[in-house]
């Protein structure tokens, strides 16, 4: 069935949004404002069949192929603050066999929890130097994705070993050194700045 037509007064808006989300991947309401495109466009695309809603606020395009940082991208566009940590860092980073059923992200202290439809998020609070340090910054489909290192990802795997296992992060600390993606330095360094040096000492030593 063809999509049923637009506004003829619209074609150009349509056109706007359309070549905006064909580089962005994602866009939000508010995205339009500064285009001067008036957020009904949205509604009418969508109705159209030319967007599909993947969120609260939050639209694609229909015929966008979907990627395997779906769920990351739609997080960074919706909490732009959020690190990607533990064990969605190690999936990112391809250190675990693990398939986290939700997404990992890092807060400041005192934040409140993101609310959205989609996709589930688990949040941690960190303080300091270990929210701040060895945050990288990815591109993917236009989108900027915040997620920590290799080093930082393994120290904080130890850090928090109570909730997510310390079998996992002793799987990341083997492969991050197999693979050859952390010196030894940076996860000591890295250990340091979470606090668990002592504990991950004896297993940094019987590696090298």
């Amino acid at each position: 069935m063809d999509p049923m037509p637009l506004d003829a007064e619209s074609p150009t808006h349509t056109q706007r949004v359309h070549d905006l989300m064909a580089s962005k991947g994602l866009l939000r309401p508010r995205d339009l404002d500064a285009m001067g495109v008036p957020r009904v466009t949205l509604t009418r695309m969508t109705a159209a069949g030319l967007l599909e809603r993947v969120g609260r606020g939050l639209y694609r395009l229909s015929d966008h192929p979907t990627t395997e940082n779906e769920s990351l991208l739609t997080v960074a566009r919706r909490v732009p603050q959020a690190v990607f940590c533990l064990l969605t860092a190690l999936q990112f980073h391809e250190l675990t066999t693990q398939l986290p059923r939700q997404v990992w992200i890092a807060m400041p202290r005192g934040s409140h929890a993101p609310r959205l439809d989609y996709p589930p998020i688990r949040m941690v609070q960190f303080t300091g130097e270990a929210y701040s340090a060895g945050i990288e910054v990815v591109e993917r489909d236009g989108v900027a994705l915040r997620v920590y290192s290799v080093a930082k990802t393994v120290a904080d795997c130890f850090k928090h070993r109570h909730k997510i296992g310390l079998d996992v992060a002793l799987e990341a600390l083997k492969e991050a050194r197999a693979q050859r993606k952390a010196t030894a330095d940076d996860l000591w360094h890295c250990a340091k700045v979470c606090r668990v040096a002592q504990v991950m000492r004896p297993y940094l030593e019987a590696i090298e």
